[in-house]
């Protein structure tokens, strides 16, 4: 089974034998890379009961739970790397949980659309209507906050976090990579994948 670019990217940004918690962990796909590739002592947290069942399967440690509520219940710095893939823009309150995740681990993952890209700017500026994915409408679209990669950056910023690196993806493939979140990644980038880390740590 071929493995997906942005987990992949994911993988390399993951310490030898960490301890990580992946939230929104889906079918338990990015937890079973990590577990074998980077020896990762992977806990996950899944809203849908189908994902939790799926993972679960695979002998993975999941359980169900809302990241929007339920990350209070887990002590600060459980773990070494925590991981959001494409989940932050579907939480109803993603600054509480992406501090919440900031408190559970020194340096966090994160994946997102990226709604600054050339091609969105593009299509909102002569259609007038939100771009959304091929095919869905706005309503039957997953993300319920649509943000940028620049946006992103300035909450992180906010919460205290330092970027560490930032890859670029397009067409599902890995298109650049650097250290900062400035207007031509935030222009060219599809989907973004931040690693963060706290200041002080």
């Amino acid at each position: 089974m071929s493995v997906r670019a942005d987990h992949q990217v994911i993988a390399g940004l993951v310490p030898q034998g960490a301890r990580v918690l992946d939230v929104g962990c889906g079918n338990g796909e990015l937890m079973r890379l990590l577990a074998t590739a980077r020896a990762a002592r992977v806990r996950g947290l899944e809203l849908s009961h189908e994902g939790v069942q799926a993972a679960m399967a695979q002998g993975l440690a999941v359980v169900q739970g809302d990241a929007d509520r339920d990350l209070s219940a887990y002590p600060a710095d459980a773990f070494d790397v925590a991981i959001a893939s494409k989940t932050l823009q579907e939480m109803r309150h993603p600054r509480d949980v992406l501090e919440q995740l900031a408190r559970l681990a020194p340096r966090l993952i994160i994946s997102f659309r990226n709604y600054g890209h050339w091609a969105m700017r593009l299509r909102l500026l002569l259609t007038g209507r939100v771009p959304a994915k091929r095919g869905r409408a706005w309503y039957a679209a997953e993300t319920l906050h649509i943000c940028a990669l620049a946006d992103m950056a300035d909450l992180c910023a906010e919460l205290g976090l330092e970027v560490e690196s930032v890859t670029r993806l397009s067409g599902g493939r890995v298109r650049g990579q650097g250290t900062r979140a400035g207007w031509l990644a935030n222009a060219l980038a599809e989907e973004a994948i931040l690693a963060v880390r706290r200041r002080h740590s």
